[in-house]
């Protein structure tokens, strides 16, 4: 028994040296020397992380970027898009500055580089971690063939207000599905933290800590609360992502306890460090520095003094550090030991990377051509995109679609490309997403007429909307009356045997700094929905949002509706697969994925609810391919044998409300 237990320990250690990296001692040995040869200026410069603004290619050597990276001012730099840029600039730095140190390249590839998956709150609704592993593993391996070797994702705040506009690149109000999301996105960007092959890139944990609990769902607002709620429901996803060995980790912008994020030692040093052994290097928000200012805790110098004191290891374009640390060290505001160790975090992932070896790991001209937007990457993000819709209801067996007759696709997010990638998907050529009214057309076939009317505009406010598609996402506003585009829509309904309303959010109604206070469909779409429904033609409601959004009256009106977020680039085609696909209504998981959560299931509960339910979307599925006079009977044995055991796990409370969940779906979806 002893010999098993010294095992177990042993196996325990190992796992987490493997994750943190454990004592590199060549490395160790190298950044000693290294350290040893820097100036104090040297040293700062490797905290700082300006943005390069995507320097024209051609035009890097004459930046003043530049001169700031020859002089050993740069640490890193993002927002920079292109292997042969990156490549121009990284040369500046090996080749033309004293030190030879390689700069780190990073980039916001939250969901997807040029192939774009499902927004995170999309692919959060898949359950699937096979699936959203394989997501950031592809996401790595088109950033990496391009230049990128660090990104800042995943973003693993919990929120339980949708009014947040950064909801859309979470995982939901789960901790405990947000942690489990959370390993999955680092093994996919980062394997197993060897680094070993040029294809596996750094990831960036954010945003730590408790950026999605601000008040009234307002961001960059205040946190308060206790450290019970803290640790119990918004803590352990930032935890699970140091646990799976993450390489780096954002402050956030908000404060705790009265303390901003970045200068938070609580935070940064006794929880990261201390608690949680963190031990790779900690970079703030953009301008999370300067950002501090007008909270009112001091002036340039001294935020930034407080922002290397609290355990920040990198400056992202604030330039505080570089601007005011040499001369906080004068002031004794600072030590040199803390300077030192900030430095020693930067120079260890570079290393970590293999960028000391080469620096040109991930600037290979022939890969982005083989490996980015490929046609094997695009045909999985379609089958996770469709995993990740949400079908709502589905009364009237409204769906699937027929592959024959007309077809009326009306809305204004019916025809946009630019649209159905969502939110912060910096790396994608906007032209290249299909829109819905394509995607529909190329999967119904040739039997299918679809119609096409816009019907309303995106809002009635011109300057909301304006500020809804920023960013390249623009809807091309009509500047017809809202009588007019109304009734070339009822016009089109009235020939079609059933209409697809394409409506929503726009991506960039939600997002950073994308608060709203009304979560309903906006105004002059909602007026468009209520018509098309008095038609009398089935109406299939296609949901585009970024958060939750309250559809109280069109759960009453409208016989079909399908969540579908923002699928990425596959959306248009993975849309029209599942509404075309006769098992969709079938499958069980979609609606009752989060059993876990709304039956208040303890652990061994979960997995044998797990189990059992797995078995109960397989019968399903088997009914669905059955032949049509065999369904209902196939339908209720798979009910009673799922109730059956569920009878046996669940107690009184759980199992009455489990049998009102699993009413309400087969009724909306139309089975019972």
């Amino acid at each position: 028994m002893n010999r098993i237990l010294t095992i177990l320990v042993c196996l325990t250690a190992t796992c987490y040296i493997h994750a943190q990296g454990g004592k590199n001692e060549k490395m160790d040995r190298f950044i000693d020397q290294l350290i040893s040869k820097m100036t104090l200026e040297e040293k700062i410069g490797q905290l700082n992380l300006p943005s390069a603004g995507d320097i024209t290619t051609g035009q890097a050597t004459s930046s003043n970027i530049a001169d700031k990276i020859r002089k050993g001012q740069v640490g890193g730099l993002f927002n920079i898009k292109g292997v042969t840029k990156i490549r121009d600039v990284q040369r500046i730095a090996v080749e033309e500055s004293r030190l030879k140190i390689p700069l780190l390249f990073g980039m916001d590839v939250i969901h997807g580089y040029e192939t774009a998956f499902p927004i995170p709150l999309g692919l959060a609704a898949t359950w699937n971690m096979e699936a959203i592993e394989q997501s950031a593993r592809i996401a790595a391996i088109e950033a990496s063939a391009d230049g990128i070797c660090w990104t800042f994702s995943p973003m693993v705040d919990i929120s339980q207000d949708a009014r947040w506009g950064r909801v859309s690149e979470g995982n939901g109000e789960d901790p405990f599905l947000g942690g489990e999301i959370a390993k999955a996105m680092v093994r996919g960007y980062q394997g197993d933290n060897s680094y070993t092959s040029n294809n596996h890139i750094m990831a960036c944990v954010k945003h730590y800590a408790l950026y999605g609990a601000g008040f009234a769902g307002r961001d960059y607002n205040t946190v308060d609360m206790s450290r019970i709620r803290m640790f119990n429901e918004y803590m352990y996803p930032y935890k699970a992502a140091i646990e799976a060995g993450v390489g780096s980790v954002m402050a956030s912008f908000n404060e705790v306890d009265g303390v901003p994020a970045t200068a938070n030692k609580w935070l940064m040093t006794d929880i990261l460090r201390k608690q949680w052994k963190f031990d790779g290097f900690v970079v703030t928000d953009y301008t999370g520095i300067s950002e501090m200012v007008p909270h009112g805790i001091g002036d340039l110098p001294t935020v930034s003094a407080r922002a290397l004191k609290a355990g920040i290891d990198m400056d992202m374009v604030s330039e505080g550090f570089l601007t005011t640390l040499a001369q906080s060290l004068k002031e004794n505001k600072v030590n040199v030991e803390e300077i030192d160790q900030a430095c020693r975090r930067i120079l260890e992932a570079k290393y970590k990377l293999g960028l000391f070896d080469n620096p040109y790991k991930f600037c290979d001209p022939d890969r982005p051509a083989k490996e980015i937007y490929t046609r094997e990457s695009r045909e999985i993000a379609r089958k996770i995109a469709a995993e990740s819709f949400v079908l709502l209801k589905n009364q009237q067996e409204v769906l699937p679609l027929k592959k024959s007759g007309k077809i009326a696709v009306i809305g204004p997010l019916a025809n946009t490309r630019s649209n159905m990638p969502g939110t912060w998907s910096v790396a994608v050529d906007l032209n290249k997403p299909m829109t819905l009214v394509e995607g529909i057309r190329e999967v119904a076939g040739k039997d299918v007429r679809v119609l096409y009317a816009k019907g309303s505009n995106l809002t009635a406010d011109p300057e909301l909307e304006k500020r809804a598609t920023m960013f390249g996402r623009e809807l091309g506003r009509d500047n017809r009356t809202d009588k007019e585009l109304l009734n070339e829509a009822l016009k089109v309904a009235r020939q079609s045997d059933v209409i697809v309303a394409a409506l929503g959010e726009s991506s960039e109604m939600s997002g950073e700094s994308s608060s709203r206070t009304d979560l309903n469909i906006p105004d002059v779409q909602k007026e468009l929905l209520a018509e098309l429904a008095k038609t009398g033609k089935p109406v299939v409601l296609v949901v585009f949002t970024g958060r939750p959004l309250t559809l109280t009256w069109e759960e009453k009106h409208i016989p079909a509706i399908l969540n579908v977020w923002f699928g990425g680039t596959e959306a248009a085609p993975a849309i029209a697969d599942e509404a075309t696909n006769a098992t969709a209504a079938y499958n069980m998981n979609v609606k009752m994925g989060s059993l876990a959560n709304a039956l208040s299931l303890n652990i061994d509960q979960a997995e044998a609810v797990a189990d059992v339910h797995k078995n109960f979307t397989a019968d399903m599925m088997n009914a669905a391919t059955a032949a049509k006079d065999e369904r209902a009977a196939m339908i209720d044995k798979a009910v009673i044998k799922d109730l059956k055991y569920m009878h046996s796990i669940l107690n009184d409370s759980q199992y009455r409300k489990y049998v009102m969940l699993l009413n309400a779906t087969l009724m909306n979806r139309g089975l019972k």
